[in-house]
């Protein structure tokens, strides 16, 4: 939010009123909650409501344990996936319909994600994560020129993921299979004897030739 902000000249600043720092250009607004992560549709709904901006208008940028490090997506409408920050906001929006912006920093296989995500990533991860930031900032300005399909369709086309290591980590080896004792071989059925010194030659060597 600050580096999209930052590019476009615009300076967030605290509102209490919203309880966010808050920045506008024009018709576009950035709101940036400073509230916990399952009341964030409180600074969201108070903007929205007053300025009359419907869901569909409405983008939200978020963490996504589904995706790996170094993954960015944009979608609109669709499920919350247990997140509490989407819950909150779909529940005071009273709509699914707003915009996501997804940013992947991948699931742990050994905690609650609510911990993982408030870690610092390993350096790898973050410039993974860092990567996708700077992909998205370049195609918002086309998805706020209206071109959402056009701007998905780069994005989504310049992934770099990586693999978690936390995850792998903690992945449990797969299970070796036991080896099953090698059969014995068949006993050979006696070849017919060729006649004459050829066929004596061969049964002594095993040559065939």
């Amino acid at each position: 939010m600050e580096r999209f902000a930052l590019a476009r000249g615009m300076a967030l600043k605290k509102d209490n009123h919203y309880q966010a720092l808050v920045a506008k250009d024009g018709g576009l607004w950035l709101v940036l909650p400073q509230t916990f992560m399952n009341a964030s549709g409180r600074a969201v709904q108070m903007l929205a409501g007053f300025f009359k901006i419907p869901a569909e208008e409405i983008l939200v940028v978020h963490d996504e344990l589904d995706f790996p490090p170094g993954t960015a997506r944009i979608k609109q409408g669709g499920g919350i996936s247990g997140h509490n920050g989407l819950r909150d906001i779909s529940q005071r929006l009273g709509s699914h319909d707003y915009w996501r912006l997804r940013l992947g920093v991948g699931r742990p296989a050994d905690k609650d994600g609510a911990d993982y995500v408030l870690e610092k990533p390993p350096a790898e991860e973050r410039e993974a994560i860092e990567g996708s930031i700077a992909r998205a900032l370049e195609v918002l300005p086309q998805m706020l020129e209206g071109d959402a399909q056009g701007a998905m369709n780069k994005l989504h086309s310049q992934d770099k993921p990586v693999v978690s290591k936390k995850a792998e980590e903690k992945k449990p080896e797969p299970k070796k299979a036991e080896s099953a004792p090698a059969p014995k071989p068949e006993p050979k059925a006696a070849a017919k004897p060729e006649g004459g010194l050829k066929g004596f030659f061969k049964g002594l060597t095993g040559s065939k030739k």
